[in-house]
């Protein structure tokens, strides 16, 4: 194992090191160019509409690195956290010169599922101020549609397109694959967890009958809360809605017209006729003022968030504090920040911290996640254990916290969830390849070694395994398994045999997730913050503290230098994003090698 880590470690630190020699170039050069343009100060006309446009990306966690801005095409705006966007939206209600919303998505980036129903509920309650909403598109996507359902009225264009098709779920095998490069693998997990689908992709060809099942069910339930939302905002019966979708009934504009689907057909310069009939004024232009929703966030000041990045700030607040640490991607071991990963050991550190600081007297832990590592899940469950004996734990589930996202989430007090949030999956497994058929077979190489026993030459995963090995292997998942199990039973105060109905590694939807005692409620941040103040007893005076990671030196650097700027000269740094997240993902067998994992594996992938 110490030579696959060597080997792909050597190849990613060469990829990365190469598109990091190629950024500071260019970080440098745009730098140099443009540092003494001024940046644009946002504000907001009177009469306005809010474009809700997702220009701006929609993302569960602040950034704390630059070069996470590699995962986006973000056309000169900086994402925005779900935080921020629930708090601008609740903001426009109260705002005078806010006058209504339009939904015109044509940003490269849509809000995952959970996080739709999230800005749905906002949205929806931004309705209860008496302001209007609107939307409009060429061509809707079934989630742009469902986001867009809370509209007043829904126009489209007479050419375009709306897509209604259901939910549904797809994995990738790689058997064949492996076969063809001579590579065989182990698989370790416990007979109980048949639904611990996480290893199928590497020894069947298609989904086992266990996988299915839970799949089918899984999106039923995901597809009936959708259908249930468009039903109740557009008036159409569930049944109609599901027939649509089972027989592609919505091809035309003039089909989803006649469905009930949408309001009006009509080209863009149809919304100004609509903006008349609310009231909106134009401006001297004989235009209407419009607001992109990312400017309208930056013009609130809501992009600078008291956090641990602005100790000035944190010194200065006299009232009690909830916090909010984010438990945002993979779960891996060590200490170190990341975007898209969460270090065990780092989390632990922010879980104690908030533990031991006077001022927080309430925590929420934000928690999108489809697990990791089993010891760095572990890690995190220790502190997040003890921080609930000290003061109330909130947990507020985002698209997944699943396996090793909900063993960390298990310890706390309360935990609400999406109902489109996949949860659950208690379950572990271990993957081991036998890779020495591929070298000799396919490259020419062989191995031969010396050593004071069998297992200690380091060659185990090109190597056969031995029986000793296997039996070590073996008894390593049961007792994670077994230890995970009792970690849900003591948190969610459930008998333990009970867990192990639940469990088999099975992942359920938040909906679900209620009815069997796993989640306690289904609501979003916001109902989770609340939560927690309530708890604390705090309701009527407190601060929402961010737990986030501070950038480094070079990172402060290279921000100061071109992030700004080059969004302002429209520089896309996403050439590596793609590329990079892809070859990694294709290449499972590598990356999914290395100890024994409480994850919801990616293979498992929703079609919305």
């Amino acid at each position: 194992m110490d030579f696959l880590k060597t080997l792909g470690a050597s190849l990613l630190a060469w990829i990365i090191g190469f598109g990091l020699l190629i950024f500071g170039t260019i970080a440098i050069i745009v730098g140099a160019v443009v540092s003494m343009v001024p940046e644009d100060k946002v504000t907001t006309s009177g009469d306005s509409v809010l474009y809700f446009n997702l220009s701006s990306p929609i993302i569960d966690s602040p950034m704390t690195s630059i070069f996470s801005s590699f995962e986006y095409s973000i056309d000169g705006e900086e994402p925005v956290t779900m935080l921020q966007s629930l708090a601008a939206l609740e903001r426009a209600a109260e705002d005078d010169n806010i006058k209504g919303i339009c939904i015109n998505i044509s940003g490269d980036s849509t809000p995952s599922l959970a996080n739709i129903e999230e800005l749905r509920l906002a949205l929806l309650k931004f309705k209860q101020s008496g302001k209007f909403i609107v939307a409009f598109d060429d061509a809707y996507t079934q989630s742009e549609y469902y986001l867009s359902s809370v509209a007043d009225k829904i126009i489209i264009n007479p050419e375009g397109s709306l897509e209604w098709r259901g939910a549904g779920m797809s994995s990738t095998f790689y058997k064949n694959m492996l076969d063809k490069l001579d590579i065989s693998v182990y698989i370790f997990r416990p007979t109980a967890c048949k639904y611990k689908s996480a290893v199928e992709p590497f020894f069947l060809t298609k989904m086992s009958e266990a996988n299915r099942k839970q799949c089918e069910e899984l999106v039923n339930s995901l597809w009936n809360s959708i259908c249930e939302d468009v039903s109740q905002s557009r008036g159409i019966e569930v049944a109609k809605l599901k027939n649509y979708a089972n027989n592609l009934s919505i091809v035309f504009p003039e089909d989803a017209l006649s469905a009930g689907m949408v309001d009006m057909i009509a080209y863009e310069d149809g919304l100004y006729e609509l903006y008349k009939e609310y009231g909106v004024k134009e401006n001297s232009l004989g235009l209407v003022n419009t607001i992109s929703f990312g400017k309208y966030v930056q013009s609130l000041g809501l992009t600078n968030y008291t956090s641990t990045t602005s100790s000035n700030n944190y010194s200065q607040i006299s009232s009690p504090m909830v916090a909010i640490i984010y438990a945002d991607g993979q779960i891996v071991d060590g200490n170190a920040y990341e975007d898209g990963s969460v270090y065990g050991t780092r989390l632990a550190h922010e879980l104690r911290a908030a533990r031991l600081d006077d001022k927080t007297k309430a925590v929420v832990v934000r928690v999108n996640s489809p697990g990791g590592s089993a010891l760095a899940s572990e890690v995190a469950w220790h502190e997040m254990s003890l921080l609930q004996q000290a003061k109330p734990v909130v947990i507020s589930m985002g698209d997944m916290a699943a396996s090793g996202g909900y063993y960390i989430s298990a310890p706390a007090d309360y935990i609400f969830a999406d109902r489109s949030t996949l949860t659950g999956s208690i379950g572990v497994f271990g993957i081991v390849p036998k890779l020495g058929g591929m070298f000799e077979k396919k490259l020419g190489i062989t191995f031969d070694s010396a050593a004071t026993s069998p297992s200690a030459a380091g060659l185990i995963g090109i190597e056969p395994l031995s029986k000793e090995e296997c039996n070590f292997f073996n008894k390593s998942i049961d007792r994670v398994y077994t230890t995970f199990v009792n970690h849900v039973a003591e948190g969610r105060n459930l008998e333990t045999d009970y867990v192990y109905t639940i469990a088999e590694g099975r992942v359920w939807s938040g909906a679900m997730a209620k009815e069997i005692g796993l989640v306690d409620e289904i609501g979003g941040i916001n109902m989770a913050i609340a939560k927690a103040a309530e708890m604390a007893d705090i309701v009527a005076d407190f601060k929402i503290y961010e737990f986030v990671a501070p950038l480094t030196p070079f990172e402060e650097w290279i921000n100061s230098m071109s992030m700004v700027y080059a969004k302002k000269w429209g520089v896309d740094y996403n050439i590596f994003g793609d590329e990079i997240r892809n070859i990694i993902s294709e290449l499972p067998i590598i990356t999914s090698m290395d100890g024994i994992k409480t994850q919801l594996y990616g293979d498992l992938k929703i079609e919305f």
